[in-house]
């Protein structure tokens, strides 16, 4: 046998023995089972938890922000920016820190996206709807202390 034919077959002797060490150590006794879920072991699984708004962390509340829209949106895909606004207010955001574009271009047409924001514990959380679906982030606000770029409607109801 030539040496490298012996260097393979050593190298695939040590991988098998390696192998069937780990294998021999999962299944020793007293160890718990990997493939086991935590329901069958008997220990409780927890739920996880339900986003929250976090009045001192806009990336802790993008997971609520996200909720509260997203469920708005499978209700009325349809929905404007009032009422997104009116649901991020009725869930604890706050009205006074919300930016939000129009519905209508100045022409009259359905805008292809709208979008609106937050502005939590110096941060922005902002949201877009459209054709495209709805996407949010959390971003660092403009220089002029809003979040977003350009005209925006007045929140005066």
């Amino acid at each position: 046998m030539s040496r490298a034919a012996s260097l393979r077959a050593l190298a695939s002797l040590v991988l098998v023995v390696a192998l069937a060490g780990c294998t021999q150590a999962a299944q020793s006794p007293g160890a718990a089972d990997p493939t086991a879920s935590p329901a069958a072991s008997g220990s409780p699984v927890a739920e996880p938890a339900a986003p929250v708004l976090d009045p001192s962390s806009a990336e802790a509340s993008k997971a609520y922000f996200d909720s509260v829209v997203s469920a708005l949106l499978a209700e009325r895909p349809d929905a404007g920016g009032r009422e997104l606004v009116d649901a991020l207010a009725a869930a604890g955001f706050d009205k006074a820190a919300m930016q939000v574009t129009y519905d209508d271009t100045p022409t009259g047409n359905a805008a292809d996206n709208v979008q609106f924001s937050v502005l939590l514990a110096g941060q922005c959380l902002v949201g877009q709807k459209g054709a495209g679906g709805y996407t949010s982030v959390v971003a660092a606000p403009l220089g002029t202390g809003g979040c977003l770029i350009g005209q925006t409607r007045p929140i005066d109801w």
